[in-house]
Formats: structure tokens, C-alpha cells, sequence
């Protein structure tokens, strides 16, 4: 008789990058990489455990989005709109979903936009202006959205991932790490004047809409059985682990220059000049390789994300070819409207406030969500949670609760 053991080793052994990859291809983007770089830089290796603890957390929540899913058939903005009984509280539920992603993305995608082609420059392209370099881009991310099937731009984002896998994590073979450093960042502690940067370092890694899109992805690759949420399971925890580990990375990266004077130009361009004075020319163009993968993943993954969320929700359930329109107009109109904000450099601060308002509430209430759906066996059966699972989600859900009002106390100028 075959091992537990053995079978687990045979699954990993035999793992191929699945749907989840497009949740690291998502969070790891231009703001992740400024938020890493920058806690690199004032905290050193301090602030890694958070990292640790953020990764944890959404491995447990993209593991419930998509055993939601699996199991019901349903994408996530049809499951919330489908529990929300009262018409008056589903409208309610569809505004805020629309709000945090739909405006949210659009106005986020000028960053993606922009991170994007501030790694082409540190990379040596030059004698290209901004907006032409942006427009460039923008037209790419456009084109691939229009013409690009799921399967395609799933492949890509892929390898997307695998390329900034390469350029940050394998880019700390060219760079000096403190080890023993980087070992007691893991133990959480909170330097002075950092809990902010914690925070944010948890807050780009736990993402509402990563959910969505997670949901949306995994509907037909897995089976509704141990053997398919267990496959899906472990395409989420090698997935996010990764993408945890880039973050690390970047962190690290930061951390080694972080001795050096601030040359003023923002944490992105200072950590890529840093490295190169300290450690030569190839740190820097790992730094910026990553760079343009981690703007150019999530520059084509918050589009698809709205796309799917819209199609849900307006789309109807026997209308395949509807559900299409919008997605491929929703995800276009996204990447549009970001590369307009990024060519014309307008910072588009009233649409971000709006959007971050809008995620400080549907973090928690979709976290509580997922944590109600996947406990119920009405809806889930011997797929619900257990115990320790619940008690899991709901510390989750308290952190998700923490951040939320961050992001709303943020978009107020109340909190920095």
C-alpha cells in the first residue's frame, strides 16, 4: 500500500505551475518592489517575519477562494452576490466590488505602467521619452488582451514569474547577504518607526482582488474531489511561497545597501544604483529585470482580474459570448485608462483614494465571507473547514479588519 507521504512526494515531484502562478504574477508588481526595496533600505532585515506572516495569510485565503469555487462552480463575485439575499444589500456588495477593482485597477494600472518602463530604464534604455516608453508598453498590454487566449496569457504570466524568480531570487548569488541578519528578521520585532512599513509590506501581499481572479482561474482545472483540491492546494502554497520569497528577495536586496546614502531618487532607482555601486553592473540589471517582470505581469493581471469580476456580475450565467464582450472591453478599457494616466503622467489621486476606501472595506467583508462559505457544509459539504482552520481564518480576518481600516484611514489622511 501506497505511503500519505509517498503520494505527496509523487504530486510534488510531478507539479507544473498552475492558476495560482497568476496570484504571485499579480501581487508581485511595481508598489510591492517599492514597499520591499523601501523596508530594505530603512529596516534592513528587520522586517522580514512580516513577510512570512503576509505569505501564510493569503495562502489561507487564496486556498478557500478557490475551494469555493472548485466546489461550487462559481466565480467569487457571483458567490457574494448570490448570499447577499436583500437586493438592496447585493447593490450595495456590487458597488463596493466595482469600485475597489474596477476603478481601483484602472487608476493602479498607470503604476504598472510606469514601473514598467522605469526597469526598461535602469536597464539602459535611453533616448526614449517617458510617455513614448509608456504608450509602448501600454499598446503591448493592449494587444495581448484583445488577442490573447486565457491559456496564453496564463503561459505568459508563467513565465513572467519564473523570470523575476530568476532575476531576484537567483540575483542574490551576486550580492553580499548578511545571513545570520536576515535569519533574526524572521522573529518578529518592530524597529522604531516601522509599523507602518510592516504594515504595508502585509498589505501588498494580501490582495482583494488576487481573490477574484484566483477564483475565476481555477473553475475547470480542478476537480471537485480530495485529489483535485489537494492538487489545487499545493499550486497555491508552491505559488505564494514564491512569491513570498521574491518579496524577501527584494527586501534583501534593499538591506544590503541599505548603509549607503539616499541619493534622493526613490527607493526603486536608489536600491538599483546602490547595488551596482557596491556589487557591479549585473546587480543592477537583476534588479531592473525583475523590475520590468513584476510591472508587466501585474500591468496584464489586474486587467484580466476586472475583466472577470465585471463578467460575473453582468454577464449572466447562459451567456458565454456576452460574459466574453465584457471581459475582453472591461480589461481593455482597464489598460487604456492606466496607460493614459501613466503617457500624460497625471496622477490619478481621487480614483486611487476612492479605490483604497473601497478595499479598506471588501478586504474584511470578503475575507469574512470566505471564512462563512467555506465553514458551512451547506455549501461546501466534507469540504468545509475544520476547527483549526476556522481559528485560523478568523485571525486572518481580524488582520484583514486591521488592514482594511488602514486603507480607509489612509485614503482620509488620517494614517500615512
Amino acid at each position: 500500500m501506497v505511503s500519505r507521504e509517498a503520494l505527496g512526494l509523487v504530486r510534488l515531484t510531478a507539479y507544473r505551475p498552475g492558476p495560482a502562478m497568476l496570484v504571485t504574477a499579480a501581487f508581485i508588481g511595481p508598489g510591492t518592489v517599492t514597499a520591499c526595496a523601501s523596508a530594505g533600505i530603512g529596516f534592513g532585515y528587520a522586517l522580514l517575519w512580516a513577510l512570512v506572516f503576509a505569505t501564510i495569510a493569503t495562502i489561507l485565503l487564496q486556498n478557500m477562494a478557490a475551494r469555493v469555487a472548485i466546489v461550487t462552480g462559481q466565480g467569487l463575485a457571483e458567490a457574494i452576490l448570490a448570499a447577499a439575499a436583500n437586493p438592496a444589500l447585493r447593490w450595495a456588495m456590487a458597488a463596493l466590488i466595482f469600485a475597489s477593482l474596477a476603478i481601483g485597477n484602472s487608476a493602479y494600472q498607470a503604476g504598472n505602467v510606469s514601473g514598467t518602463a522605469a526597469g526598461l530604464k535602469l536597464l539602459g534604455v535611453t533616448g526614449v521619452s517617458p510617455a513614448l516608453l509608456a504608450l509602448a508598453i501600454g499598446t503591448v498590454a493592449a494587444a495581448l488582451v484583445i488577442i490573447g487566449k486565457p491559456a496564453w496569457l496564463e503561459k505568459l504570466l508563467i513565465a513572467l514569474v519564473l523570470a523575476m524568480s530568476l532575476a531576484f531570487i537567483g540575483g542574490l548569488a551576486v550580492i553580499e547577504v548578511d545571513w545570520a541578519a536576515a535569519a533574526r528578521g524572521l522573529v518578529p520585532s518592530l524597529p522604531s518607526d516601522s509599523l507602518f512599513t510592516a504594515i504595508a509590506l502585509i498589505g501588498t501581499t494580501v490582495v482583494p482582488y488576487n481573490l477574484f481572479l484566483h477564483a475565476a482561474s481555477v473553475r475547470g482545472k480542478f476537480s471537485a474531489d480530495n485529489e483535485g483540491l489537494a492538487a489545487s492546494n499545493l499550486d497555491t502554497a508552491i505559488s505564494v511561497t514564491l512569491g513570498g520569497l521574491l518579496s524577501m528577495a527584494i527586501v534583501i536586496m534593499g538591506a544590503a545597501t541599505a548603509a549607503m546614502a539616499a541619493s534622493g531618487a526613490g527607493p526603486l532607482d536608489d536600491t538599483a544604483l546602490r547595488l551596482e555601486s557596491l556589487f557591479g553592473l549585473p546587480a543592477r540589471i537583476v534588479f531592473a529585470s525583475g523590475l520590468i517582470g513584476a510591472g508587466f505581469s501585474s500591468a496584464l493581471t489586474a486587467p484580466v482580474a476586472t475583466g472577470y469580476v465585471l463578467a460575473e456580475m453582468m454577464g449572466g450565467a447562459g451567456d458565454p459570448a456576452r460574459r466574453a464582450r465584457i471581459f475582453k472591453g472591461t480589461a481593455l478599457a482597464v489598460v487604456i485608462i492606466g496607460t493614459l494616466f501613466a503617457v500624460f503622467a497625471v496622477n490619478p489621486v481621487e480614483l486611487i483614494l476612492i479605490a483604497q476606501s473601497a478595499n479598506g472595506l471588501l478586504l474584511p467583508i470578503l475575507a469574512a465571507f470566505l471564512l462563512w462559505v467555506a465553514s458551512r457544509r451547506a455549501s461546501l459539504g466534507s469540504f468545509a473547514n475544520g476547527p483549526v482552520a476556522n481559528a485560523a481564518g478568523v485571525v486572518v480576518v481580524l488582520m484583514c479588519a486591521g488592514l482594511g481600516m488602514r486603507l480607509i484611514l489612509r485614503s482620509i489622511g488620517i494614517w500615512p
